[in-house]
């Protein structure tokens, strides 16, 4: 979805004699990130203002025509139609949303343009939007993939070791239990995580929060834009009181509380099923090395919502590995270094809600590997 061309990469064979499972290779691989960069062209690799502008503006524009609709005719139709429009409207705009939140993303990575002001100023505008505190997040993102993979140091997603496992845990290892889990993972856990780091890297020098200047996730040299971050999401709320002042509060909920949930629910669902597969692994201290840990991550396919979601979801591999590269560009250089990365590479395209409840099932913590003699690589296991 957006404005230009961009190549279309076929998925691997999904037949009954791929094995997704399949545990992929922990060892030292036998090839380099510069082996790796020489081999994508180096065109995937430029920035381009106009062409970053083009996918920005294409989905405002989309955006902004169904608020259009919403907003004039759907007041209009007759009550019970109203049931079905409202539902349409919250899917569609959230996902496009999505997509909105998934280019600010770009800009914290300073994958947007050559200019890293221009990067953060739209950054700050179009994730303070969605109540993101840009700076914020994008210093403990930049954490995360400095440190993916990594049992002790990584910033998101860090899986838990079977002692670290609640008394409760294994009440909550059952169809009910999994759907409770993830409909509050998937409805809390963003806001969750910004707030109180719930499923965060533990800090034990202090609070760890998005939105507070002195958490321990920044340094000195940080703080200030975390104030600057706080302003952002601050005006957005300002501006959110106002329209429920003029237009009620329901109108507010229908218009950008539900599908905000929708993006946050998107956000967590993609960052989960990118990082939690039964096939990768994990790394403690004395095993973890950054390419190894850039590797332990999957590519999805969620059908025509890689587009809408600027395939985030399909070329994150590719996203750990160089992470300035814009997206229009991603789907290219994962052709190139897929025949280097060989098994390396993880593509998994169960159907997603499928492969979510498989991962809630199988991915509950992680053990040391047991089939060989790596004591610091853990695998998941979810036996309790």
């Amino acid at each position: 979805m957006g404005a230009g061309g961009r190549m279309q990469v076929s998925p691997p064979s999904s037949s009954p004699g791929t094995n997704t499972l399949k545990r992929v290779p922990c060892e030292t691989p036998p090839f380099t990130v510069g082996e790796l960069k020489k081999a994508i062209p180096p065109h995937c690799f430029k920035r381009s203002i106009p062409r970053s502008f083009s996918y920005l503006i294409w989905d405002i524009i989309i955006a902004s025509c169904f608020y259009y609709v919403a907003t004039t005719y759907f007041p209009l139709l007759p009550h019970p139609l109203s049931y079905f429009a409202w539902p349409l409207y919250w899917a569609c705009q959230g996902c496009v949303l999505t997509g909105v939140w998934v280019i600010a993303h770009e800009c914290g990575h300073h994958a947007f343009s050559d200019y890293q002001w221009l990067d953060d100023t739209v950054g700050l505008i179009f994730h303070s939007f969605p109540l993101v505190p840009y700076f914020s997040w994008k210093y403990s993102h930049r954490r995360h993939h400095s440190n993916t993979g990594s049992l002790e140091r990584d910033e998101v997603f860090v899986p838990k070791k079977k002692s670290d496992i609640k008394w409760y845990g294994k009440y909550l290892n059952n169809p009910l239990g999994r759907t409770v889990m993830l409909t509050v993972q998937f409805t809390l856990g963003w806001p969750l995580y910004l707030a109180f780091n719930v499923s965060g890297r533990p800090y034990s020098d202090g609070f760890a929060c998005h939105f507070h200047p002195n958490a321990p996730i920044y340094n000195d040299r940080e703080r200030l834009q975390i104030y600057i971050s706080d302003a952002g999401v601050l005006s957005v709320c300002y501006g959110l009181y106002r329209y429920a002042g003029s237009r009620g509060v329901a109108s507010m909920v229908c218009v950008y509380g539900v599908p905000l949930m929708i993006v946050n629910c998107f956000l967590v669902l993609i960052t989960y099923l990118q990082h939690t597969h039964p096939s990768l692994p994990h790394y403690d201290s004395s095993e973890w090395d950054w390419l190894r840990g850039a590797l332990a991550t999957v590519d999805r396919d969620y059908g025509i919502l890689s587009k809408v979601f600027h395939n985030i979801t399909d070329t994150h591999v590719a996203h750990h590995l160089f992470s300035t590269m814009p997206h229009y560009n991603a789907m290219e250089a994962t052709k190139a270094i897929k025949p280097i990365l060989g098994e390396y590479y993880q593509f998994d395209g169960t159907p997603v809600v499928k492969a979510m409840w498989r991962e809630a099932k199988e991915c509950i913590y992680v053990e040391p590997d047991r089939q060989g003699e790596k004591k610091g690589v853990f695998w998941y296991n979810n036996k309790l």
